[in-house]
């Protein structure tokens, strides 16, 4: 018997390596023919950091991306509403990385194949179902060739995503993945170093702003770096959301002309998105909370238990905290129920409030009170809010999100093998 693991995804990939670790047998059911590198940047905590670095990708996440060393909040004026260091500058015991997110799923992929045998992660297979025994889970999976098959396992492990077939058995009745409003429009940009040249940079206001954070180091031979970048207008909820789907590319005209004078001294968006080869657009969509992630020998886990809204950089972070603490619970108590409950209890309540504050625009709310407060346009951020207001939001988001500084370094391994 073994563990099934429903998604090749971040979390998925990172619940094999986990499970191996830990001595458990895994397989990964991935519904793509081929794993490819795609989508654009992300960004890692220190919290997710700390885990591959257990893992043993502490030489490798410079390959696929770029030490973080600032975080920026900037009205619409272009002054610093706040900065702050980031990793190890901010004095956490580990860094935090801006990355590609499919390089990382790469990584991730070629370390289970090494590790693990080829065969431990199953291409063209979709998990569309399951049935919980009392001594077995039952994965009912689809194949790219047409064929329907059952695959037995221990425990089912359900990372399959924001469309998660396994949390809607789950939850037949829930609503469809909840949109507030916002559309992103993503792509990447090679260009000169802004400000450190490892800053992420949110410009704007609550109803529109700009993303950009470098994802490579920079070029010697070009003095130009990979530079991510996401462009956000928010909508009347009333006409519906579009697709909910990352492959969706789009001409640049559908939204550059509303940040056609967004050109500071030090950041042309304007010049940035046209230099893309490409752009993805998406809505930004979370789920309503549920009260539940286990079923039995099945749980859910990152977006198919808790997908939220990208404003904190929580989403591929959680992914991965979330597979080192079911390979805790795993290895405490067993492939059992008994796992995936204690699992469901440490976590359900916390991210369930995530959601819930990432719905509330997160760390990024804080551009409303200046909206409020000025309008967005200030030239001296100290005559509009209290720095010791600032501080204080700030370090309650990052309690809630599991990586306030002191808590973090003094916490233990998520697993110790002793």
């Amino acid at each position: 018997m073994t563990v099934l693991i429903a998604g090749g995804g971040i979390a998925g990939l990172t619940m094999a390596l986990t499970c191996h670790e830990i001595g458990a047998p895994a397989v990964v059911l991935e519904s793509v023919r081929e794993l490819a590198p795609l989508g654009v940047g992300i960004n890692l905590q220190p919290n997710a950091i700390r885990e591959l670095f257990d893992l043993g990708f502490e030489d490798d996440l410079d390959a696929i991306g770029i030490e973080a060393r600032e975080w920026a909040l900037v009205g619409r004026s272009g002054n610093d509403v706040w900065s702050e260091p980031r990793g190890r500058e901010a004095g956490y015991r580990w860094p935090q990385y801006s990355v590609h997110r499919g390089e990382l799923q790469m990584l991730l992929y070629r370390a289970v194949v090494d590790r693990m045998g080829p065969d431990a992660v199953r291409t063209a297979h979709r998990v569309v179902g399951y049935t919980s025994l009392d001594d077995r889970v039952v994965a009912h999976v689809d194949t790219r060739d047409g064929a329907h098959i059952d695959v037995e396992g221990d425990i089912l492990i359900a990372a399959d995503g924001l469309h998660s077939a396994v949390r809607q058995q789950m939850h037949p009745d829930q609503p469809p993945p909840q949109w507030g409003g916002q559309v992103l429009w993503r792509g990447a940009t090679p260009g000169i170093p802004i400000r450190s040249g490892a800053s992420f940079t949110l410009v704007g206001s609550m109803d529109q702003r700009f993303v950009h954070y470098p994802i490579s180091a920079v070029d010697p031979q070009t003095g130009l770096q990979l530079q991510n970048w996401i462009a956000e207008l928010t909508f009347d909820t009333a006409d519906g959301a579009p697709s909910s789907d990352w492959n969706a590319q789009v001409d640049i005209d559908k939204f550059l002309p509303a940040f056609a004078d967004w050109n500071f001294d030090w950041l042309d968006i304007p010049a940035l998105v046209e230099g893309a080869p490409a752009v993805w657009e998406f809505p930004m969509v979370d789920r309503d909370p549920v009260d539940r992630w286990v079923d039995g020998r099945v749980c859910l886990v990152g977006d198919a238990a808790h997908v939220m809204y990208p404003v904190g950089s929580n989403g591929a972070s959680q992914a991965i905290v979330d597979a080192r603490v079911m390979g805790a619970k795993l290895r405490s108590h067993g492939l059992c129920e008994a796992a995936l409950s204690a699992f469901e209890r440490d976590l359900l309540e916390d991210m369930s409030a995530l959601v819930l504050r990432n719905r509330g625009h997160g760390p990024v709310g804080i551009l409303g009170l200046v909206d409020e407060r000025c309008g967005g346009i200030f030239d001296n951020i100290d005559d509009v809010i209290p720095r010791a207001e600032v501080e204080a939001y700030m370090a309650n988001y990052k309690a809630a999100a599991g990586f306030a500084i002191e808590a973090l370094n003094a916490a233990p391994p998520t697993i110790d093998l002793g």
